[in-house]
């Protein structure tokens, strides 16, 4: 219940704002000097009246696009959303900027919903949050035709959801085209944040937009690195990376429950601040371990994909794939929970070929023009985790958005960036002469009458004798023990170019390596083969895969992260400042990002503000905040000069 106190003390009159430009409510409620690209075209289109479908990264501001609206609107915003968490999240982000918003989902106790109706009733709740299946519901429907509300506009967000070319299909929003058409001067504005041309063309459809404006940001993150490892032992490169990134906050997501639960334990095992969240645990339990990780009092969240949507945590500073996405979308989506502040971020996938079999294992029951869709949204997350030129190219070209690499390198030179990937960040992967190796194993695939896969062709050309080999007297071959100057990681590299070359392909469920027409071609005239691989053969006779770890590198991501804090006194007193927020966000039981972001406590560090109106230009400070907590900060400020 403090919350809500401390909303009542300091909040806006519903018609504070009706009928201001955008540009005021921007400043003064939300505390931001300018809109980020695409935000004010958006605006405008709603504010006219017309219909839009918004496309607009993660992470790229999507919900001002309608809160700004919605309070300059004399009537109410309905918004469309498909989790308790998300609502839950925004209407509190909301309440503590001042603005009176309420949701309408389950979760309500009856006194809160009672509560919830009033406010709706009386005219001061200027946006309702609603579930797609709560809006499918006579009792919810009654609500807004009883109350003779003027509805000013109808959001639907993660409208891909209407989609079934979409990752993330949910048969509900198909019932919101009917609910519209209860209000026809109403604009509707649908937002997401993944969608390629097909999805696009399903929501203008399935929704029934009129004439609508289509308005495509760029799916640039420019903030996050993207970064491939195959996966040789997941658990010990997860530790790894996590252990260059202490304190800080990252998800982790695996693709079953086991894997959560046995991640989790290895990873509080090596003292690391970590919690589970999957379905089979309770409710109780799920919503505890999010609590604690966005109000930072854990640092890892290890999930299954149930876990993120509802997540608008802007520090998380990594983000991991222990295995293959099953599309793109659903990539890119859970990546962009990585650096929604701006501030550079990673996105680490790990990934193995035997990722592809457990993916297509969920699509067993699906019918054939399902399974159809499934297996090409999975062909395009293979081709991006086995990418050899810039993979930023990749991902933004499946969008249908252009990049040009070379842009990578000049932002990075320039200090205004981070490296996009790992390829471009060590120089990109150089063509070697791998004739040999591919002869050895084209000539092991043959052997086996091309009945197994990559893991088991690599472990005769090491010399194994395991199980497998040893009953299928396989190291008894001519090429049993042959491969020994490449390291398991180097085959498994040289595999995955092999396949992106054309030269061999994986078939059926057990991913069985086959020669191609090309390969065939190759191995009988002993032609020379070159591919871009990451393999050191000269300086090792076990080769290593290359991964770009060079201290010059790492000193290079330091100085972009600390040209962001400027001098060690800031860094410090930044420090102090989020002690405070912390302590602050406790004692009024609330996720510290709803008082400011990491970026406006670095920005009071950098500028330390004296006065109350040189708050107001700090990056996030809108009058409700300044007012709330303006003696506060200037009182932490003041003593660093002490």
């Amino acid at each position: 219940m403090q919350i809500e106190n401390m909303s009542n003390l300091f909040s806006h009159d519903a018609a504070d704002f009706v009928g201001a430009k955008p540009e005021a409510v921007l400043k003064n409620v939300f505390g931001y000097s300018e809109f980020r690209a695409g935000q004010k075209e958006i605006i405008q289109n709603i504010l006219s009246g017309r219909d839009t479908l918004a496309v607009m990264p993660t992470g790229g501001g999507k919900s001002l696009c309608y809160q700004i609206p919605a309070l300059i609107f004399s009537g109410v915003t309905i918004v469309v959303s498909p989790l308790i968490a998300l609502m839950q999240d925004q209407v509190g982000a909301l309440k503590e900027a001042g603005v009176n918003a309420v949701f309408l989902n389950s979760s309500l106790e009856y006194e809160e919903y009672v509560q919830t109706i009033k406010s709706i009733k009386s005219g001061e709740a200027k946006l309702i949050y609603v579930s797609p299946e709560g809006l499918a519901t006579e009792r919810v429907k009654n609500i807004f035709r009883e109350t003779n509300l003027k509805v000013s506009c109808i959001t639907i967000d993660e409208a891909h959801c209407i989609s079934e070319w979409g990752h993330d299909f949910r048969p509900d929003y198909l019932e919101i085209a009917s609910f519209r058409k209860e209000f026809p001067d109403a604009p509707c504005l649908a937002l997401t944040a993944t969608a390629t041309k097909q999805v696009r063309q399903d929501v203008l459809k399935n929704l029934d937009l009129k004439n609508a404006s289509v308005l495509v940001s760029s799916f640039n993150r420019k903030n996050i690195f993207l970064q491939v490892q195959p996966r040789i032992d997941g658990t010990r490169q997860i530790i790894s990376f996590i252990e260059n990134h202490k304190d800080e906050s990252g998800i982790i997501y695996c693709l079953s429950r086991k894997e959560v639960d046995s991640l989790a334990e290895e990873l509080q095992a090596q003292n690391f601040s970590a919690l589970p969240y999957h379905a089979g645990l309770s409710d109780e339990v799920r919503s505890e371990n999010q609590k604690k990780f966005i109000r930072d009092q854990v640092d890892i969240m290890v999930a299954t994909v149930a876990f993120g949507m509802g997540i608008n945590k802007p520090n998380v500073r990594y983000v991991i794939h222990f295995a293959l996405p099953k599309s793109i979308e659903q990539y890119y989506q859970e990546i962009g929970r990585a650096g929604r502040d701006g501030l550079p971020s990673t996105a680490l996938l790990l990934y193995s070929a035997g990722d592809a079999h457990r993916v297509r294992y969920f699509f067993r029951e699906k019918d054939e023009e399902e399974s159809f869709k499934s297996e090409k949204l999975l062909q395009a997350m293979l081709d991006f985790a086995n990418a050899r030129k810039c993979r930023r190219q990749v991902l933004l070209n499946y969008f249908g958005e252009k990049y040009e690499p070379k842009l990578c390198a000049e932002n990075a030179a320039n200090s205004e960036n981070q490296f996009c990937c790992d390829i471009c960040e060590g120089g990109g992967i150089k063509n070697q002469d791998v004739t040999i190796p591919v002869q050895k194993f084209l000539s092991c695939v043959y052997r086996v009458h091309e009945r197994f896969g990559a893991a088991h062709i690599i472990d005769i050309l090491l010399g194994s004798r395991n199980q497998k080999i040893t009953k299928n007297n396989h190291n008894f071959l001519s090429t049993w023990g042959i491969g020994t100057e490449l390291s398991k990681q180097a085959w498994f590299e040289l595999v995955d170019a092999m396949e992106n070359a054309g030269i061999i392909k994986r078939t059926g469920d057990y991913n069985v390596i086959t020669v191609t027409s090309l390969g065939k071609e190759i191995l009988s005239n002993r032609d020379k083969v070159e591919l871009p691989v990451r393999i050191d053969f000269e300086s090792q006779k076990k080769a290593q895969l290359a991964f770009p770890k060079k201290q010059a590198i790492l000193r290079k991501r330091s100085e972009i992260s600390d040209s962001l804090q400027n001098d060690a006194q800031p860094q410090n007193l930044a420090a102090r400042l989020k002690l405070w927020r912390k302590k602050t966000a406790e004692e009024n039981n609330i996720p510290p990002y709803y008082i400011f972001s990491d970026k406006t406590l670095t920005e009071l560090a950098n500028k330390k503000p004296a006065t109350r109106s040189e708050l107001y230009a700090i990056h996030g400070i809108g009058e409700v905040k300044a007012e709330k907590f303006g003696d506060a900060i200037l009182k932490v400020i003041s003593l660093d000069d002490a």
